[in-house]
């Protein structure tokens, strides 16, 4: 979970505290540097013991600060930038097992007919059974166009059967869209990469596009953040104007205000925002500013609680490190570091059912009634219906919107749906 600064950004700008290195430390560093090379059971290069040092120190500030290794490098300009090179499916564990969640559209494992609930049982010839989710995931990725064969067992397959894919460029998608109902819409981000605001964008035309909006949700559920910059433009598109966020560390450029531009880019329709303790970060970045600019209903449960900007800077062509340089606060001066955003309605997730009524005896089932004058008749299920029981905290959100609305056309039918001021 992250918020990070992706920019190069140099860190010898000495300050006078700089100026005088603890020399009676470094040579307690260098006895015990020396004692392990010469004595420890096995031999360990200089250049390994060096490396572990630096893991050591950057391991003991804090859960965020870390040195990135070549590896760990790759993995994290994946993840912000959204591409990376491998199979195209969303996965998860199962009974020690690799379990397709979702193939992603267009990839190598969507065109070959990977479904989701397939498990993985091997892969080039390799039981999965007894790798961890990450091993398995390193194993799929690998260089375009390299080849992979995968064993698959089917629900309702009599056998499992073997697949050979080659790995492509994988673009993941941050933010999906759809309609709950006529005129409600529904934006999910999943997280914050670098083109994410642009996305969120165009995903908030295409619904536009569509039909009118009367209300919207942006769901940031289990989002464990991203780029920061990313979060400040995803805010603003709902905001015209006004501060989305400022930062404070120790170094003078580390003191920042992030402000929206003037426009909202949703016309100001009715907000929610759905979040728990999946969200941390940039989501809880923007689910900040939303709730303090009094722009959104935050609904949902509190969120993970991090507060604290971290920035990589690369110390060479494949390794960097990763060094909290800031903590983040909302615009109302609210530290979100291991408190978290509370809702400002509680829903907790919950399994719920609703009463058969489908004996239920009714006016229309009477014999002999009258019918409408109006040749109307009762209305049939609405597909938002079905989320009472898949997610009730979406249909406490649809609920919510749809409420705002009927009162707001109630208390002032002749004004328009116009951007709040901040």
């Amino acid at each position: 979970m992250a918020c990070v600064l992706l920019a190069p950004v140099a860190l010898a700008q000495h300050t006078q505290q700089d100026a005088e290195l603890p020399l009676d430390e470094l040579r307690t560093f260098a006895d015990v540097f020396n004692q392990i090379r010469i004595g420890y059971v096995e031999e360990i290069d200089d250049s390994t013991l060096l490396e572990y040092a630096i893991q050591g120190m950057l391991m003991n500030l804090d859960p965020h600060s870390a040195y990135l290794t070549e590896e760990a490098f790759e993995d994290l300009q994946s993840n912000t930038s959204g591409e990376f090179s491998g199979l195209g499916i969303e996965v998860g564990m199962e009974d020690g097992y690799i379990k397709i969640v979702s193939p992603i559209d267009g990839s190598p494992a969507a065109e070959a007919g990977l479904l989701s609930g397939d498990l993985i049982l091997k892969l080039d010839g390799k039981q999965v059974k007894g790798l961890s989710l990450n091993e398995a995931i390193e194993v799929m990725r690998g260089p375009k166009g390299s080849p992979i064969e995968l064993q698959i067992g089917r629900p309702g397959a009599s056998q499992p059967f073997d697949i050979t894919l080659k790995r492509d460029t994988i673009k993941v998608a941050s933010v999906r869209e759809r309609f709950l109902e006529p005129g409600y819409g529904y934006l999910r981000v999943a997280q914050f990469q670098t083109g994410t605001g642009a996305d969120v964008t165009a995903a908030l035309n295409r619904l536009i596009a569509k039909e009118p909006l009367k209300g919207l949700v942006l769901d940031l559920r289990n989002n464990p953040g991203g780029v920061l910059g990313a979060s400040v433009d995803v805010a603003g598109l709902f905001m015209d104007g006004g501060l989305v966020v400022y930062t404070e560390g120790r170094l003078a450029n580390s003191e920042v205000r992030y402000s929206a531009d003037a426009g909202d880019a949703s016309g100001g329709v009715p907000l929610v925002v759905l979040i728990n303790g999946g969200s941390a970060s940039a989501s809880e970045i923007v689910a900040g500013a939303l709730q303090d600019q009094k722009r959104a209903v935050i609904m949902g449960t509190d969120s993970f609680g991090k507060g604290s900007v971290q920035t990589v800077m690369p110390i060479s062509e494949s390794r960097a490190v990763k060094l909290t340089t800031a903590l983040y606060f909302t615009p109302n001066g609210r530290s979100i570091q291991a408190a978290g955003i509370e809702p400002d309605i509680i829903v907790e997730r919950a399994q719920v059912t609703a009463y058969d009524t489908s004996n239920q005896i009714t006016e229309a089932d009477l014999t002999r009634r009258l019918d409408n004058v109006k040749g109307e008749t009762r209305r049939s299920q609405r597909a938002s219906e079905g989320l009472l029981g898949t997610d009730n905290q979406l249909y406490e959100a649809l609920t919510l919107l749809k409420g705002v609305n009927i009162l707001g056309l109630r208390s002032a039918p002749a004004k328009s749906s116009t951007a709040g001021e901040s």
